[in-house]
Parts: C-alpha cells; structure tokens; sequence
C-alpha cells in the first residue's frame, strides 16, 4: 500500500523478510505510519529475487525476521550484503543472546532488535540507519544487547553535577514520595529508577516499567487504569491496570511527556484521591502506589507553554533530579569506556579490550548527541568488529572522519590527563588543590564509593581521605 507518491524523492521502501501475515501487517501499518511502504518476502528466495526488481532497486532498507531463514539467518545477511553492500538490515528475533547479535553484526547487520518490540523502537532502528546526515553504522544506536546493572554502583561518573544527582536519587529512594527524573535521551533515566526502586522500601513489592511512548495512545488509559468488559470496542475482557497490579509498590511511567492533556488531569486526579477507576466502571478502589517518572524535556517548559497540567507537574515534581548530557561530563569518557568495555568482554563471543589514549581523546572530542546510551553502542560495535586487543582511532573511522581537524588534534595535544583537566583554558597548570580533588572524585567513582579501596589505591589513610574530603570540600556522595 503507497503511503507516500512514489515520484517523491524521499518516498522510503522497506523489505520485510517474513512468513507470518500477521506480523507482516502490523509492521507494514507501523512503518506507514512514518511515510515507509513495505514489501513482503515470505522467504530468502524471494527476497534474493526481489532486490532485482524495480522496487528492490528502491529499498532503504530490509527487515528480516530471523525464523525465515532459521539458523541461516547470518548467511543470508552475508548473501544479501554481498549484492547490496551499502543498504542497512535490520534482524528480528526472539532470541536476547549477545551472541546472535554478534555474529549478525559480524555478518553485516545494523542492528538486532528483540521481538515484541515496540512501534516507536522499531521506527527510531529504521531511522538512525537511513539518516543521511551521520554516518550510517558506527555512531547509530544499538537496540540494547547487555542486561542494565540495577545498583548506583553500575552508575559511573565523578562529574560534579552527575554525582549530585545520584546523591539525591540514594536519598530520595529511601522514601516513599514521587519523584521525576529529567534529562536528555540516553542520560540513564530508566536505569536510575530501576537503581532507587531496588534501594528502596519498596524493593520486594510489586514492580512495573511503562514506556508511554511505545503504548498507543488510545490504550494507554486502559494499560494504566484498567477496565471492564464492554467498555469500548473489543473489550471482551476484564483488565487489570498498572495502578492496581502495582498496589503497594512501584510504577515506572517512561517520557510522562507523552500523555494527553485528558489522560495528564485523570492521573492527577488518580494520585490526589488515591482512587483508581478503570474505564467503563461505575466503582473505584484505593491504591499505593509510588511513582517514578521520566520526561525528555522539561515539565516546567511545557507547562509554561500549557502543554502539561501544572497541579499533576507540582505533584510528580516535588523531588525532581535532572541527569546531565554527556558533553558536559566529557571528563567520565574514559572511566565510562573502560567499565563499557568490560562488560562487552564478558559478553560470548567478544574479547576483553584495553583503550589506547588515542581513541579516548578521540571520544571525549565527540559531543554524543544520543549520550550514554548511544557511547555504549559506539563501543559495542566497535568492539565487535576490533580484530586486535585494544581500540585505537582507527578503531572509529566515521568517527575521525565527523571530527577531522579537530579530532586528530585533542589527541594529539589534549591538555586533559585520563579525566582529569590539567591545564586551565589559557595554558596554565591548574592549582594543585584543584587537581587533588578531581583526583579523588576519579577515585571515588572508579571505585564506586568503596572508599577503603579509594584510600589503599590513592596510597593513603581512611582517615586522612576523609579529612581531604572535608577540606577540598568534596560531598562523600560525589
């Protein structure tokens, strides 16, 4: 079905490689949605012929359901790169093996991405691997291919204004109050509400994440709230909502933006009264639950702009803790690529790899749009294709060449030292008193707070860590 002319020059043709009609309809109405046309291939022969074909010579891009062609899946990849080396392909599986991921990359995939997945996943894929403005595969995203750590001390960084946050997260995890978590796409929001939730009173009760911008929006007050049979079309059953599957727990609502201002004052109400009422039901029930919330943008500019309900905002909003991008914690590149990297070692069919001083100076030049997240995926795939036992520059080609000048000249005249800024802006060594303390927020953070092993690696007393603590004036939570 044309969802776009086809005499538009953007007009974008997706293959899907897929027996089954169900899902070939659902991603085809999910990819029209963004102006794609999908053609179906039941199978690999198929779709080997139809690359010949006229709308074959148009795709931007295939989609290939790894059952089609069952273990064969990587060879076919292979075949098809083989004859369209430059067109993306994205592989769908059930399957969470970091290996499978592996070897489909190695094969010449972009990207992996783990059935069900949601509508908005599947078009930000397609996306990051057909974006002209960027280099196709090195810096575009990875679905996520390593379980998240759900502890602060999985969260890295010595950055005063990342460290700060953390300190407020640990505190207010201890309560039962809401709280919203504000910052960019890819900062960690999710992976910090995971951390409070598991630090929390809450830890053992019931426990549930939902990314609103995934859920239709027709369904999200059904998916929250419930509701009973007969009230709208096709509700043949009852349904239990989050609210009350959640009672005496934790609810994670992901982008708060996302919600309607109809759906934004029925939450507010929800969490005034503490009542909850499923769609279609003359009765309510009472509920406790507890919110964390995230939101790419900031509550209070939506708010000011009337785009979200200002009590609902107050409300989510009385402990607000606001995550820092990564160009302004550029300094936490390095301890960041190093524990990256030892967890992608411990992943089957990858190796443990060291980082030279060239590829981190190169990283830390690059202003990471897509933040932690999109580092992560830069060093997977890196990682991936590294034939040696270190990344270097050269291990980051599309990398050098976004950068070009600049690139080759932070590594080759960087004045920082592994993290730490050495030289202030005008050339001169910054006050020892100043490095010290970088020093120990480095230490503090490598070592994730254990500050009997900070004090044995910096050479020095427990006691007299502290004392330069308080000195320097340096929070213990930083």
């Amino acid at each position: 079905m044309d969802c776009l002319p086809q005499a538009q020059d953007d007009a974008r043709i997706v293959m899907l490689i897929d027996d089954e009609p169900a899902q070939g309809r659902l991603i085809t109405a999910i990819a029209a949605r963004d102006g794609w046309r999908t053609i179906v291939a039941p199978d690999a022969e198929t779709a080997i012929a139809m690359l010949g074909t006229r709308e074959g010579m148009q795709l931007s891009a295939i989609l290939l359901d790894q059952w089609v062609p069952g273990d064969d899946a990587c060879a076919l990849i292979a075949e098809l790169k083989s004859r369209r080396p430059a067109l993306p392909i994205l592989m769908l599986t059930t399957s969470a093996s970091p290996l499978l991921a592996v070897e489909a990359m190695r094969a010449g995939a972009s990207d992996y991405l783990v059935k069900p997945v949601s509508p908005d996943r599947l078009m930000e894929a397609l996306r990051s691997v057909t974006t002209r403005d960027v280099p196709r595969d090195e810096l575009a995203p990875l679905t996520e291919k390593m379980a998240a750590h759900l502890d602060f001390d999985a969260m890295i960084g010595t950055a005063p204004s990342f460290r700060a946050a953390l300190a407020q997260a640990a505190k207010a995890a201890r309560g039962h109050g809401h709280v919203l978590i504000e910052g960019e796409s890819g900062t960690g929001k999710e992976m910090l509400m995971r951390a409070m939730h598991g630090a929390s009173p809450r830890a053992k009760e019931a426990f549930r994440i939902i990314n609103l911008a995934s859920v239709p929006p027709g369904s999200i007050d059904s998916v929250l709230f419930g509701h009973e049979p007969g009230s709208f079309p096709g509700a043949f059953d009852r349904q239990i909502g989050a609210f009350q599957h959640c009672d005496a727990g934790t609810l994670i609502l992901d982008e708060i933006d996302r919600l309607t201002p109809a759906l934004q004052q029925r939450l507010a109400e929800a969490l005034e009264t503490g009542i909850i009422r499923p769609v279609g039901a003359t009765y309510g029930f009472r509920v406790d639950v507890r919110l964390l919330v995230t939101s790419n943008v900031g509550l209070d500019r939506m708010v000011e702009a009337g785009q979200f309900d200002a009590g609902l905002a107050a409300r989510l909003g009385a402990t607000r803790i606001v995550l820092p991008p990564l160009r302004e914690r550029t300094g936490d590149i390095p301890a960041l690529t190093r524990h990256f990297l030892a967890r992608i070692g411990e992943q089957p069919g990858l190796n443990h790899l060291s980082v030279s001083d060239s590829a981190l100076a190169l990283l830390a030049a690059y202003d990471w749009p897509g933040n932690v997240r999109q580092l992560q995926s830069v060093l997977f795939r890196a990682a991936v294709y590294c034939e040696g036992n270190s990344l270097t520059a050269d291990s980051f080609p599309q990398l050098s060449e976004m950068l070009g000048e600049q690139g080759s000249t932070t590594a080759a005249s960087s004045h920082e030292g592994v993290g730490i800024m050495l030289y202030t802006s005008d050339g001169n060594l910054r006050p020892l008193e100043e490095i010290e303390a970088d020093v120990i927020r480095l230490a503090i953070g490598h070592y994730r707070g254990r500050m009997t092993e900070v004090a044995r690696r910096l050479g020095i007393g427990r006691s007299t860590l502290y004392r330069k603590l308080s000195d320097l004036g340096i929070d213990n939570a930083a």
